[in-house]
């Protein structure tokens, strides 16, 4: 085995206790030799302690309209969060009637969830993709018959009123800070804080604890229409102190994020926002995202704003190295005072880590840690981080403090489980076969993930991911196929130029590929005119050599039917959200693509479509 010892980093005070381990009948069991400590009682007692501690201190920013750094301190931002929750006293809310944000991350949307959580309050922040997205608007339909809202908020009415009009009914309010939806006018946004904080505010906080529902959060929906995570104080709370105890760090230096992760999924509303909450430190809203158009003002923000630490995506790293190699300004801004790297939701391409760790050696002298881990919304999300000693892709390390992982058998693999304290209850208004389907006999949750062990001669070196449980098949041949490290390997092994790619087929003879490719290096490669259609560039001769390449370097690492990729096809019609093809986060249904595209799979392994590429023997 290969094994990668960490190399050496900038110092970081990183948590690493090693691992309790135990088999009975096939079935290990790993926890952290390091207790979980004392938690608080609510999240929202960090906003109280801060706001007394360092109540000047900016706790989030964002830009105004102007440009400039519009900033909340810890003081202003609990005085207006008690005046909202009593304002939203009024309206009767509860777990079956609760708050529901449709707009994205901005302070009043925080300020909104804030003020829901002080009041005892459930709220759901909903992906903006399900009303400005889609077309047929059947997941916003179905988060709307799961959660009965009570109370509506959006940053702009008008822009939402499609939406609003279709599926809220007129009885239910609407809150906007600006613009009007055609059927209703909407309370403003400002007459929440038109008077202050009160003795119900205060009764109703005090009346919250460990077991109070914060907020449901929705599933990506891969597999089938989201389900609504309960997700508790309890939860929120101990997450949190499993990553401070991880990353000492974040106690010791204020941690400073720019981010711009969506806060209706777990990373970044309840991990990264969780971060900088829990610990004191400061948040800058950035307004871009990890594409061509988007990234322009993500760069903006970091020739300003110094982290402490910068999480993101993939394509966040991948967009972010190729600007620190080329901007030396950007790096003297960005390298000020980061301590550490992470990143989650997909795995990260070696080339761009590579790179990433020459531009830190050239600028620092030395390497800044890179972290991950292994999360799920129903684990509020952290289970295990990279603090053991290996580095390399795939790797998800030991488990956090305080959270138990059982690897159970399934088929010829092992399905990682997990119990704590982070934990969900269960699925709010979920049938009673999903909640008990997902737990098992010991309390367990059943994540469907595989992991194995990192060398089973040595656990204390930790855990590699090994795909997802639902996504396998098998060849007609009878040989099983492991999905999740093919794809994984194929994606990584073409990232300048695949975007994703979904294999093919069950119960067939042989493997192929239907790729996603990254159109804009692709049309860049083709040298065709910027008139060319999308599919023209994807035929172009220049690309289909640069697939046909990859093709065949990736067969190299094949060892049999169940890894040799024996066709391929570049896919022009993108992913549909709407039928589930593709998740509001980005990631890839393997299943839905397979399912929606049956027809064109079977003319593939016919060899009636013109667009295949067939591997070299």
């Amino acid at each position: 085995m290969n094994l990668h010892i960490t190399p050496q980093y900038r110092p970081v005070a990183i948590g690493c206790s090693g691992v309790e381990v135990s088999e009975q009948g096939g079935v290990l069991h790993l926890c952290s030799r390091e207790p979980l400590q004392p938690l608080p009682a609510r999240l929202l007692d960090r906003l109280v302690h801060w706001a007394k501690v360092r109540p000047t201190q900016t706790f989030i920013a964002a830009r105004d309209a102007s440009g400039a750094w519009r900033e909340v301190s810890y003081a202003q931002m609990l005085e207006d969060v008690r005046a909202i929750a009593q304002a939203l006293l009024r309206y009767d809310l509860s777990a079956e009637r609760p708050l529901v944000i449709l707009s994205g991350n901005d302070i009043e949307h925080q300020q909104m969830a804030l003020a829901a959580m002080y009041a005892g309050i459930p709220y759901c922040p909903v992906s903006p993709a399900y009303s400005l997205l889609s077309q047929d608007l059947q997941k916003l339909r179905h988060v709307c018959e799961v959660l009965q809202p009570g109370l509506v908020f959006v940053s702009d009415a008008g822009a939402f009123a499609r939406s609003i009009d279709t599926l809220i009914a007129p009885e239910v309010p609407l809150i906007a800070v600006r613009g009007e939806s055609s059927a209703r006018t909407p309370i403003t946004f400002a007459s929440l804080l038109s008077e202050p904080g009160g003795v119900q505010a205060e009764v109703a906080f005090a009346a919250t604890g460990p077991d109070t529902i914060a907020k449901f959060l929705f599933t990506s929906g891969s597999t089938q229409l989201p389900k609504a995570v309960v997700t508790t104080q309890r939860m929120l709370c101990a997450n949190q102190q499993m990553l401070l105890q991880t990353f000492p760090e974040f106690g010791h230096v204020p941690p400073v994020l720019v981010d711009w992760l969506p806060w209706n999924h777990t990373f970044g509303g309840s991990h990264n926002v969780g971060i900088v909450l829990y610990n004191g430190g400061t948040f800058y809203l950035d307004d871009g995202k990890p594409t061509p158009n988007g990234f322009a003002e993500t760069l903006r923000n970091l020739e300003e704003i110094s982290p402490t630490a910068y999480l993101t995506v993939p394509k966040g790293w991948e967009e972010l190295v190729a600007a620190l190699e080329q901007n030396p300004p950007l790096r003297e801004r960005f390298f000020a005072r980061i301590t550490l790297f992470f990143f989650a939701a997909a795995g990260l391409s070696q080339s761009i880590w590579d790179r990433l760790d020459r531009v830190a050696e050239q600028h620092c002298g030395q390497r800044i840690r890179m972290m991950a881990g292994l999360g799920m919304t129903e684990a509020a999300p952290s289970c295990t981080f990279t603090t053991g000693p290996l580095s390399m892709a795939g790797y998800i390390g030991l488990p956090a403090p305080g959270c138990e992982v059982r690897l159970v058998p399934v088929g010829d693999k092992l399905e990682a489980r997990f119990r704590g304290p982070h934990i969900m209850p269960g699925y709010w208004r979920g049938e009673a076969r999903q909640n008990h389907e997902a737990f098992d006999d010991q309390g367990f949750y059943c994540s469907g993930d595989a992991v194995r062990l990192a060398d089973p001669g040595d656990p204390q070196l930790g855990l590699m991911f090994d795909g997802r449980i639902a996504e396998d098949f098998k060849l007609s041949s009878g040989v099983f196929v492991s999905i999740g490290p093919l794809r994984n390997r194929a994606v990584l092994a073409g990232a300048s130029h695949v975007s994703d790619v979904v294999i093919a087929a069950p119960d067939r003879a042989c493997l192929g590929a239907l790729v996603f490719a990254r159109l804009a290096p692709c049309r860049e490669l083709s040298g065709l005119p910027a008139t060319a259609s999308d599919a023209e560039v994807l035929l172009s001769e220049p690309v289909r050599a640069w697939f046909s390449q990859w093709l065949q370097e990736l067969n190299r690492q094949g060892t049999g039917n169940a890894s040799r990729l024996e066709w391929m096809v570049l896919l022009d019609e993108p992913p549909s959200i709407d039928r589930g093809e593709i998740t509001d986060k980005g990631s890839i249904n393997q299943r839905a693509v397979l399912r929606w595209r049956a027809e064109q799979v079977d003319a593939l392994y016919l060899g009636s479509d013109s667009r295949i590429l067939y591997a070299p023997r």
